[in-house]
């Protein structure tokens, strides 16, 4: 099974703040569709609670330690417990946040990265990334424009 993040980050490392993301690119929020569409998305209950509803034509799995359901969405208490409801499936996507981003990098194969090339004044964060550990197989890089006032650019890398 492929384990994937999903992921935009700013310059700076920066993912949220206020339990809200910090851009609006549209063309970022069209890529992480065409990506996770048909797919399982694993995400904690924040980054649930900052979406507020399960995403559409995906199968919804939120990590949380509270006792809860929610409507259209697998609940566990743990990322080792989402996984393994994944077992049979080829793929998964973690798509946040920054907790559950820290115990996914040192177990997955992909990380589907878009980077804005802007720091951003942030509470939120991704880890990290051991670049040495991965390889860049593909890069698609973004001028700003009338709809993206940052520059950005879409990265795949894969484990070495």
């Amino acid at each position: 099974m492929y384990i994937t993040i999903v992921v935009a980050i700013a310059s700076n490392y920066a993912i949220g703040k206020n339990n809200q993301l910090l851009w609006h690119l549209p063309k970022d929020l069209k890529h992480f569709k065409d990506i996770t569409a048909g797919g399982t998305v694993i995400m904690g209950r924040k980054t649930f609670d900052s979406v507020g509803k399960p995403l559409p034509k995906r199968r919804n799995i939120i990590i949380t330690r509270q006792n809860i359901t929610i409507d259209g969405c697998e609940v566990v208490n743990s990322l080792d417990a989402a996984i393994a409801l994944c077992k049979d499936e080829q793929e998964v996507f973690i798509v946040g946040g920054a907790e559950i981003y820290r115990q996914a990098m040192h177990i997955c194969n992909r990380i589907y990265l878009t980077i804005v090339h802007h720091a951003f004044d942030a509470d939120t964060f991704f880890p990290e990334i051991a670049y040495k550990e991965w390889k860049e197989t593909e890069r698609e890089d973004h001028e700003t424009d009338e709809k993206h006032a940052f520059s950005y650019s879409f990265i795949t890398l894969v484990r070495a």
